[in-house]
């Protein structure tokens, strides 16, 4: 007999509502660090010296976010991610399910690779990290009922992987910067090749994380123009993240934040299962960990002049900062959840989590309409500080136009088309006339 009709989405009532509020307030986060990706130059995301502004506002926003939100947001994002995997599949292995539960993970998972295809190709955010999710998430299944202690250890392992990993490229571009000073000091064609190498290869770090003003203003036209340009524009750096980068990177960043997610949930310790002194300790751990390290780094970036040197031995220490102010976000939001202060914010984040995919594609079609040449061409041509005026109204739109939508919907729209894809089936859309009244 099959056990197909038993399976399906996870209803409104088994939703865990600390969850969607937590992964409301990641979503509008994320926000806070890829509008610079939209609306600048890619350097420009880590170094305000680049484009956008260094000075006044510009730059205590900067110091505002690389203190408190760089990398924080993802990871939380991540470890939600990793968390749904298993209330879809526990929750569908609770009612029957055997063989099918696989069935359906993995077709959900492909789908959203394809999600991030679309989204990066077409949508035209290259900063898209759906892809990812996507790609890793293919992995995650087999731990699905592994003990929180073997998950934190695997995702510390990780992280200490990329760590490892991120010492051996700073060490060689290291090498590479004192062959640069050497080639300096000598004529250039008495220049040894070892020494040619490594300068040409410091001139190329050089080149991506400070162009010049004329390559600047060649990426500023390239996003400028049309729709069918902008694809074309954007398809070169759009393989090269998904590809390169994605291999380079997101093992170490994306895969063990999702299995800390996994522990972190069966801990309780993201559902506000957690007592309000467990989560002040969290706070206070969080916070005074990762305060530190990413005072550290700031301070490192702001006395050398936001040199490269500077930003590439920041990077070293960049996992531990971000992760321990992430669980310092945790608290504080888990704490929001258990309280009774501002509930009609708390319903609204709620919404917007529970609409996560819908919104987070939504932020990029606006931001393409705002920045490139499918709208209003602001690309390149705001202060830091003025991106902000966009990413408040994003989130004022979508804090009260989601609750609006769910009290008709049951999902947001992309939510919908991804379960209906998922089941192979469509899904209920509309409340029931019982549920609406």
């Amino acid at each position: 007999m099959s056990m197909t009709p038993t399976l399906g989405p996870v209803n409104s009532s088994e939703r865990i509502n600390a969850l969607d509020v937590l992964r409301g307030v990641a979503l509008c986060g994320i926000l806070l660090m890829n509008i610079a990706g939209f609306g600048l130059v890619f350097s420009a995301y880590a170094d305000p010296s680049v484009m956008g502004g260094s000075e006044g506002w510009n730059l205590r926003v900067w110091i505002i976010n690389n203190m408190l939100f760089e990398g924080t947001m993802r990871a939380m994002f991540s470890m939600l991610f990793g968390v749904g995997m298993v209330l879809m599949t526990s929750r569908m292995e609770e009612r029957g399910g055997g063989i099918e539960v696989a069935d359906i993970y993995y077709r959900r998972t492909l789908w959203l690779i394809l999600f991030g295809i679309i989204h990066a190709y077409l949508i035209l955010w290259p900063g898209e990290i759906l892809f990812a999710y996507g790609l890793f998430g293919l992995f995650l299944f087999p731990f699905r009922k592994t003990s929180p202690q073997k998950l934190i250890l695997m995702a510390a392992f990780l992280t200490l992987c990329g760590f490892g990993l991120q010492g051996y490229q700073y060490s060689k571009h290291m090498g590479n910067y004192e062959k640069f000073q050497q080639a300096e000091k000598i004529h250039a064609d008495s220049i040894p090749e070892n020494i040619k190498e490594g300068k040409e290869a410091w001139e190329g770090v050089i080149n991506n994380m400070k162009p010049d003003e004329k390559a600047m203003q060649k990426n500023v036209e390239s996003m400028q123009q049309g729709y069918f340009g902008l694809v074309m524009h954007l398809a070169t750096i759009n393989r090269m993240v998904q590809t390169v980068f994605n291999y380079d990177y997101n093992p170490w960043d994306v895969l063990p934040m999702m299995l800390l997610g996994i522990a972190l949930y069966k801990l309780n310790v993201i559902t506000a299962g957690l007592s309000f002194k467990a989560y002040l300790v969290m706070i206070l751990v969080g916070y005074g960990i990762g305060l530190s390290v990413n005072y550290y780094e700031t301070i490192l970036v702001l006395n050398d002049n936001f040199s490269v040197p500077a930003h590439l031995k920041a990077n070293l220490t960049y996992p531990f900062g971000r992760i321990a102010m992430a669980f310092g976000h945790i608290g504080v939001v888990m704490i929001f959840c258990k309280s009774s202060f501002l509930t009609f914010l708390k319903k609204a984040l709620a919404a917007v989590g529970k609409m996560a995919l819908t919104n987070y594609i939504m932020q990029s079609v606006i931001c393409a309409i705002v920045f490139t040449g499918v709208g209003f061409s602001l690309y390149g041509q705001l202060q830091r500080y003025e991106l902000y005026y966009v990413v408040f109204s994003i989130w004022l739109f979508q804090l009260i136009a989601s609750p609006i939508w769910l009290s008709y919907f049951r999902f947001g729209p992309l939510e919908w088309l991804w379960r209906s894809l998922t089941y192979k089936k469509l899904q209920p859309f509309r409340h029931s006339t019982k549920q609406s009244e």
